[in-house]
């Protein structure tokens, strides 16, 4: 519990609110630490058979806070910087979407309003995803002049074409739940999500924990390996773009309200 995110708790389904909602549940690193933490104290839990994640208020999530972008900037050099690995193979960041997809019992994500930019990202870390048909998404990082780095190289691979994936990154465009559905991003759709999600989390909480964890534990032994090399090189971007003219222009930009003007 902390004043970020809600954990709630029911016939062995544990369910995760961020509760920012006068911020539209923006990512302050407040927010982040809160989400690892809200992952992290579910690891070791026996008696958790599947968990809901949710936003409280208008949406899932804004993203990143931009207000509190230089504080959160001074926060990471301070402790390294982001190249520093503190959760095994990821970094903070990182680790707000890694911690979903590391749990051994499954994650059901409830969107609603908005998943852009980092909570994208911590989106792609449920196994599965009910998004309403008004929802809207992005890979919001490219207005920024910045790229993916919260594990979204890792997940979203696994999930959508080369070429989307390509094309979403580049032009940081806003699509809506049905392209989401259509590209592989959201599992379903439904008028309450989160009604939808518990129902899903009461039904594998019915099955036999032990298949559903081996099951999980496998179809991720299955996919894409070499996560460590990814998420070091979504690191290495990022810290070659952080501060840069081209990235500070972009943020001006999108501060001000005006076209960027970006150098060669």
């Amino acid at each position: 519990m902390s004043k970020r995110v809600r954990i709630g708790e029911s016939s062995g389904i544990a369910t995760i609110t961020l509760t920012r909602a006068d911020k539209r549940n923006a990512l302050d690193l407040d927010m982040i630490n809160a989400i690892v933490a809200a992952g992290e104290s579910l690891m070791e839990r026996r008696d958790i058979r599947a968990v809901v994640l949710c936003g409280g208020g208008p949406a899932f999530s804004a993203g990143l806070d931009t207000g509190t972008f230089q504080k959160l900037m001074a926060e990471v050099a301070k402790a390294g910087g982001i190249m520093t690995r503190t959760h095994g193979t990821s970094n903070l960041f990182q680790r707000a979407a890694m911690v979903w997809a590391d749990l051994p019992m499954p994650v059901v994500a409830a969107l609603h309003g908005y998943a852009f930019g980092g909570a994208f990202q911590i989106m792609l870390g449920a196994d599965i995803r009910v998004a309403a048909p008004d929802t809207r998404f992005s890979i919001m990082e490219g207005k920024w002049g910045l790229v993916p780095d919260m594990g979204g190289m890792v997940l979203m691979r696994r999930l959508a074409r080369g070429d989307v994936i390509r094309r979403l990154t580049y032009t940081a465009e806003v699509f809506d739940a049905a392209q989401a559905l259509g590209w592989g991003f959201v599992t379903e759709l439904a008028d309450d999500p989160l009604d939808r999600a518990q129902a899903l989390a009461a039904d594998i909480a019915g099955r036999s924990p032990d298949a559903v964890r081996e099951a999980k534990a496998m179809i991720r032994a299955c996919e894409y390996a070499a996560e460590a090399e990814v998420l070091l090189l979504e690191s290495a971007a990022q810290g070659r773009l952080i501060g840069s003219p081209n990235q500070i222009e972009a943020l001006m930009a999108g501060f001000e309200k005006r076209a960027p003007k970006f150098k060669d």
